[in-house]
């Protein structure tokens, strides 16, 4: 595990999704993920439908356009799609589709504390665990795994720090407004999307680290907000869920890390943080 991270009294997070991407599970469908549903359904009575994720994975020494690389799978019949189980408040779910498991924590009210990185990664491992057992007693195959990933979603709400979408560089250290004359002033708001390569201690790339900062609006009362989302990408090194657990943990790290190097100290002081 991670020591001597950064680490904030009040962070701005509102969401936490730890992930694992798999070779597909063609024999999961519809109604053995209903028979899923009865091993989490005491703690997640809720259930939702969406579209599937489409397959990312990252790779190296090859040549590589600006969006991230998605793979088309192909599949004997036509995949089923992404089945949310939700706890009765929505702070926390669980993703299911035929290549990927996913545990999300989001932020439901504003008195909610963030429960922090190591009980959400225990409950993942857990509820993985009874996924696997899950697919071995019904025949349905191995998890195989080909990516990990860790996301974070930050809200960071105008009034503290920052008033307007043009003062980005309030917040961000990667963003300032300089021109070469006056012909410019602050601009109405900034997208800003920056994509990094994770290495071992060997200096070889294992990962990738991407960041985007959107300007937003909250909804109930149409506040200005920063949208800061954190998502780390890496394959783990064996099948098991200690080896996920530990690439996990590596893009936790590495996330904390950048998190703290891409925002300003001026923000780190009304954020509350703690270490140096």
């Amino acid at each position: 595990m991670a020591r001597n991270l950064p680490d904030f009294e009040n962070p701005p997070l509102s969401e936490v999704a730890l992930s694992v991407q798999f070779e597909p599970l063609e024999q999961l469908r519809t109604p053995q993920i209903g028979l899923l549903w009865s091993e989490f359904r005491g703690a997640f009575p809720l259930t939702e439908e969406h579209p599937p994720l489409d397959s990312v994975i990252e790779t190296f020494g090859v040549a590589r356009t600006s969006q991230p690389e998605m793979h088309l799978r192909m599949f004997q019949t036509p995949p089923v799609g992404r089945v949310w189980f939700l706890n009765q408040r929505g702070s926390e779910l669980i993703q299911v589709q035929q290549d990927r498991f996913i545990h999300n924590w989001r932020k439901a009210g504003e008195g909610d504390a963030y429960p922090r990185y190591e009980p959400i990664r225990d409950t993942f491992r857990s509820e993985l665990a009874r996924f696997q057992a899950f697919l071995n007693r019904e025949n349905l195959g191995q998890i195989v795994p080909n990516q990990c990933e860790v996301s974070y979603v930050n809200h960071i709400m105008a009034g503290n720090g920052w008033d307007t979408h043009g003062q980005l560089g309030n917040v961000l250290t990667v963003f300032r407004t300089a021109y070469s004359d006056d012909k410019l002033s602050e601009p109405e708001d900034v997208r800003l999307a920056l994509r990094y390569v994770i290495r071992n201690d060997s200096g070889e790339p294992v990962g990738r680290l991407n960041i985007s900062a959107l300007p937003v609006f909250r909804r109930n009362d149409n506040q200005p907000m920063l949208e800061l989302t954190l998502t780390a990408r890496a394959k783990p090194l064996g099948e098991g869920i200690d080896d996920i657990t530990r690439c996990l943990d590596v893009g936790r790290a590495t996330i904390v890390r950048a998190f703290a190097s891409v925002t300003t100290p001026a923000m780190h002081q009304i954020w509350g943080r703690k270490d140096g």
